[in-house]
């Protein structure tokens, strides 16, 4: 039987990704770990530690105690934070990734999950339908360490076989947990503000297409990933996948068919820079051919279950 170690369990993805493998594989099955407290929505749902992703020592130890088959690394510094100290998001995001790596290949992991971005794309990358393998010139800290990330991946599964699979996840909408510092979170800031003051003032300027994906769409795409046969899996870097792209001004008019006098104004930061540099929108159709991804969520049904989660 499977055991899984979640890294990051108490982050944006981390929270549903515990409670969603809980689910499928029974609550003692599945350790939850973060640096931080546990979050509440994990409480009582199975077994959970305090571990700094950074610890290679006490990775190794909760791994062979807890006799852990597979391991899901998503302690990460995102984009916008990224920005304010590049070198620690830097060390972060790779010393945690080459650790797990190598004690994978000596512990025999079974599967690794490690989560890329649309981030690993740049200016120079085509912005409609970007394609899996396409030109990738990252220019966020956040975004270099992703795609030397991929590339380390699909270098220990061709030297070693260690199977670790990845997606490239778009911006990423949830109700049950904050967002953790990314570019996209306006996404989710704007359905907080409406319910709470009826007016949104955006990051990100008019105009701005962002591929976005509700939460339960990329808790499937990940579980569906890790489910499917090895040899379904042709990619070893990273799977694009997506669901929608909108801008600030779409999302708001799609806000107000639910809350007619919601309005929105437009205050640009050091965001926006970051969101020109990366795709409107998204090709995924190597995830579908390969592993049968498919979005269920569109703009209009993931706005209509964000307001009616955070109505409560």
């Amino acid at each position: 039987m499977e055991k899984i170690l979640i890294i990051g369990a108490c982050g944006q993805i981390g929270v549903e990704l515990t409670l969603a493998l809980r689910k499928e594989y029974s609550n003692q099955q599945v350790i939850a770990t973060d640096i931080r407290d546990e979050h509440e929505l994990l409480k009582g749902t199975g077994p959970y530690a305090i571990l700094n992703a950074m610890d290679a020592s006490a990775l190794l130890e909760i791994i062979r105690k807890e006799k852990i088959t597979q391991v899901y690394l998503l302690a990460a510094v995102l984009s916008a934070t990224g920005e304010k100290d590049p070198k620690r998001a830097w060390d972060i995001n790779m010393q945690s990734l080459m650790q797990l790596l190598d004690i994978g290949v000596q512990e025999k992991l079974h599967k690794i999950y490690w989560p890329s971005s649309i981030a690993v794309f740049g200016t120079s990358t085509p912005k409609q339908n970007t394609v899996q393998k396409t030109i990738i010139e990252p220019q966020t800290v956040y975004g270099i360490s992703k795609y030397a990330g991929e590339l380390w991946c699909q270098y220990y599964n061709d030297r070693w076989g260690l199977d670790v699979r990845s997606l490239r996840y778009p911006g990423l909408i949830s109700w049950k947990s904050a967002p953790g510092g990314g570019t996209t979170d306006y996404a989710i800031e704007i359905f907080h503000e409406a319910l709470r003051s009826g007016h949104y003032t955006s990051f990100l300027d008019k105009g701005t297409y962002l591929p976005m994906m509700y939460m339960d769409d990329a808790i499937r795409a990940t579980i569906e990933l890790m489910e499917s046969p090895s040899e379904k899996i042709k990619s070893r870097m990273s799977y694009n996948v997506s669901a929608m792209s909108f801008s600030p001004e779409e999302i708001a008019a799609e806000i107000r068919t639910h809350i007619p006098n919601f309005t929105i104004d437009y205050a640009p930061d050091f965001r926006q820079k970051i969101a020109e540099g990366w795709p409107q929108s998204i090709d995924d159709s190597a995830a579908t051919s390969d592993w049968g991804w498919k979005p269920e969520f569109d703009l209009r049904k993931m706005a209509n279950e964000m307001l009616t989660h955070l109505k409560g």
